[in-house]
């Protein structure tokens, strides 16, 4: 989940950079993209893997 959480903040981010639209200082495409990174490494590190809605 936090794999996809990352693939959509980048994409968020690629949009604003791309539509060159005027945001705030919070949500530039420089920042979206950090936060991108940051669940990204969450992810790559096992963070959220218990997270399933399926127990055994």
């Amino acid at each position: 989940m936090l794999g996809i959480g990352a693939a959509v903040l980048f994409f968020i981010a690629f949009l604003i950079n791309a539509a060159e639209m005027s945001t705030n200082d919070v949500f530039t495409s420089t920042n979206v993209m950090l936060l991108g990174l940051m669940v990204l490494a969450l992810h790559v590190a096992g963070i959220g893997s218990g997270w399933s809605a399926r127990r055994r």
